[in-house]
C-alpha cells in the first residue's frame, strides 16, 4: 500500500464536513490500466467501484451529478476521454452502473479530462465543481497546476477537488495542486474506508442522524473465583497443549516465594493435568514435569479474582515407537526399548511407547532376544518422532525327545542356541539359553546349533532361521532313564563297561542314595556303589525311551 500524505492533513479531509456543491458537478474516474493495481490484495478499481456506488446511494436526489472517464476504451491514447453520464438530477444508479460496467486499460491524461469537465459544466458561466478521482500522475505531458490556476482565473465559481487513492506523497503533491489553484481540496486515501470517507466529503451526501451514545450498565463488582490458577503447558513456545493422553501425565508443583527471595522446601500446592487451583496471590516457583521433561520457573499468581494461567514451555518431543520382530508383524510385547540422552536422561520399557523427551539427540538401544539394533534418535521440541521399527527376527522352538516321537515333557533340561558356525579354536558362542520344554527364542537371520544337556546326555540339531518365520527343531536325546534306590546314602557312580587305553573307566554321572535317577544315552553301563570302603557293580542296560531300575542290597 502506497503511503499517504501527512496525518494531520488527512485528519483535517476526513473530519471536514461534506462540500454542498451548488450547481453541476461531473466526476472525473481514473479508469487507466494502473487502477488494476492491488491494495491489501484487491485491485483499486474494484476498491473504487464499491466505494463509489456507496456513496452515490446517500445524495439527494435533485444532485445535478455527471460522469466522466478517461483511459477506458484504448490503451496508449491520451485522447480516450469521454462523459459518460451527463451533469443532471438522479444520476446515481446510472453513475454506478457506468463505473461497474467500465474497463480500466489506458494512459492518465487528467488534466485534459479536468479541462472538458468543466467545459461540460460551463464554468465560465456559472458555479461548477468537477471531482477528479486518480490513481496516478498526469501521463499526456499537461501540467495540473497550470490548468488550476488557468480555470480559477477564468470561471465564476469554479472547484476542482481531488481525491488521490493509493498515491504517494510524491505523486500526491503533483495532482493537489489542481485542488489548492481553485480553492478546492486534495484527500489522500489509501485504503477502501478512506476512499468512501474521500467521496463523502467531495460529493453531496445526506448525513445519517447521530445514534445517541448508549448508557453503559454498572460494572459489577469483581467475584472471587474457587480457583484462579491454570497452569497451561507446550512442548515448544507458541504451541498449542499437548494431547490429553499427554496432558494427564503432566504435574505442577507450586511453591512459595518468601520476600527475602528465598524458596520454600514444601509444595504450597500440585495440579495434575488440566486440573485447576487455588492459592493467594503472590510469588511462586512452578515446576513443571511430564515424562522426562522438566522445568521451573518463578511465576505471579494475581488476585483471587482474576484466572491466572501460567504456561510452562518444555521445550521438548514426543516419541512414538513401536518395535516389530519382522515386517507387517504385530508388536512384540517382549521387544526392550531403551533411550539414553542429555543430563542423564534414561529411560525405557517394552513393545511400544508414546513418551516425552526434552529437545536433543539420543542413544537408541532395542532388544528382542538375542537380536540387538541401535541407532541415533534427534528429538524436536513441538514435533512428535514416529518410530516404527523392525528388529529382524525369526521364532526358533526347540522340543527335546527321549527318542522319536517321545517328547521329554518334564524336567529341567538345558537348552543352548549356539552360533553353527566355530571360532579359530573350534568354540561356538553361546546366542541364548533357557531350561525345560517350550523353549523358544527370537533370533537374527542365520545358522545355529540347538544343544540340549539332560543329566548325562547332550544332544545338538543345526538349524536355520529366517526373519518373520518359525523353526521348529527336535533335539533326539537317543536316552533313557536309570533310577537306582540304596539301602542308604552310599556314594553312586555310573561308569563305562570297557576301561579305556589307559586302563581308565569313563564316569558319567554320581550322586548319593538312598534315591537317584538320570538320563543316559541308550547303551551299556556298570553301576557301582561305595560305602566304608566296601564298593559293588552292577551292570545294566538303557534302552532309549524307557525307564531302568536298580535296587543295591545289603
Amino acid at each position: 500500500m502506497r503511503a499517504s500524505l501527512s496525518a494531520f492533513l488527512l485528519s483535517q479531509f476526513l473530519l471536514a464536513a461534506p462540500v454542498l456543491a451548488e450547481g453541476k458537478s461531473i466526476i472525473v474516474l481514473d479508469a487507466s490500466g494502473s487502477m488494476w493495481g492491488q491494495i491489501d490484495g484487491r485491485a483499486k478499481l474494484e476498491i473504487a467501484r464499491e466505494a463509489l456506488t456507496s456513496v452515490l446511494a446517500g445524495i439527494p436526489a435533485d444532485t445535478e451529478l455527471g460522469l466522466m472517464a478517461y483511459g477506458h476504451r484504448e490503451k496508449g491514447s491520451c485522447e480516450d476521454i469521454e462523459l459518460v453520464v451527463a451533469p443532471a438530477p438522479g444520476t446515481a444508479a446510472a453513475i454506478s452502473d457506468a463505473a461497474n460496467a467500465m474497463q480500466f486499460l489506458g494512459k492518465t491524461p487528467l488534466s485534459e479530462a479536468v479541462r472538458r469537465a468543466a467545459a461540460e459544466l460551463k464554468s465560465t458561466e456559472e458555479k461548477a465543481t468537477v471531482i477528479l478521482i486518480t490513481d496516478g500522475v498526469e501521463t499526456c505531458e499537461a501540467d495540473p497546476c497550470a490548468l488550476g490556476a488557468e480555470l480559477e482565473a477564468s470561471g465564476i465559481d469554479f472547484t476542482a477537488h481531488v481525491v488521490g487513492f493509493g498515491l504517494s506523497e510524491e505523486e500526491g503533491q503533483a495532482v493537489a495542486c489542481l485542488a489548492e489553484n481553485t480553492g478546492g481540496k486534495y484527500i489522500q486515501a489509501s485504503d477502501a474506508d478512506q476512499l468512501v470517507e474521500a467521496l463523502k466529503t467531495t460529493v453531496v451526501v445526506v448525513e445519517p442522524e447521530p445514534v445517541p451514545e448508549p448508557v453503559p450498565e454498572p460494572v459489577p463488582e469483581p467475584v472471587k473465583l474457587d480457583d484462579n490458577v491454570d497452569p497451561i503447558v507446550t512442548l515448544v513456545a507458541g504451541g498449542p497443549e499437548p494431547e490429553d493422553r499427554v496432558l494427564e501425565d503432566t504435574f505442577f508443583e507450586f511453591f512459595a516465594i518468601a520476600a527475602d527471595g528465598s524458596v520454600a522446601t514444601d509444595t504450597t500446592m500440585t495440579l495434575y493435568g488440566a486440573s485447576k487451583g487455588a492459592l493467594a496471590a503472590g510469588k511462586y516457583q512452578m515446576r513443571t514435569s511430564l515424562n522426562d521433561a522438566v522445568v521451573m520457573q518463578d511465576i505471579v499468581v494475581g488476585p483471587e479474582t482474576e484466572l491466572s494461567q501460567p504456561v510452562a514451555v518444555l521445550d521438548a518431543g514426543i516419541l512414538n515407537i513401536t518395535l516389530r520382530p519382522s515386517p507387517g508383524a504385530d508388536i512384540d510385547p517382549d521387544a526392550f526399548w531403551e533411550m539414553r540422552g542429555p543430563n542423564d536422561v534414561t529411560e525405557s520399557n517394552y513393545g511400544s511407547g508414546y513418551h516425552v523427551f526434552p529437545a536433543g539427540e539420543y542413544g537408541l538401544l532395542v532388544r528382542l532376544g538375542s537380536a540387538e539394533v541401535t541407532q541415533t534418535v534427534v528429538i524436536e521440541a513441538g514435533k512428535v518422532t514416529d518410530l516404527d521399527l523392525v528388529v529382524g527376527v525369526g521364532l526358533a522352538a526347540v522340543e527335546a525327545y527321549y527318542k522319536e516321537g517321545m517328547m521329554v515333557e518334564a524336567g529341567e533340561h538345558f537348552v543352548e542356541i549356539l552360533s553353527a558356525k566355530k571360532d579359530i579354536d573350534g568354540n561356538r558362542a553361546v546366542v541364548a539359553y533357557t531350561y525345560g520344554a517350550g523353549a523358544s527364542f527370537d533370533l537374527p537371520a542365520g545358522d545355529y546349533v540347538a544343544m540340549v544337556t539332560l543329566g548325562a546326555v547332550k544332544a545338538e540339531a543345526l538349524f536355520a532361521v529366517k526373519v518373520g518365520e518359525r523353526v521348529d527343531i527336535s533335539v533326539i536325546l537317543n536316552a533313557g532313564v536309570a533310577a537306582v534306590t540304596t539301602p542308604d546314602d552310599r556314594f553312586i557312580e555310573v561308569l563305562a563297561v570297557k576301561p579305556d587305553i589307559n586302563g581308565n573307566r569313563t564316569s558319567f554321572a554320581y550322586s548319593y542314595g538312598p534315591t537317584w535317577q538320570t538320563t543316559l544315552a541308550a547303551g551299556d553301563y556298570v553301576l557301582k556303589t561305595e560305602k566304608d570302603g566296601k564298593a559293588t557293580e552292577t551292570p545294566f542296560s538303557v534302552v532309549a525311551g524307557e525307564r531302568v531300575e536298580l535296587t543295591v542290597t545289603e
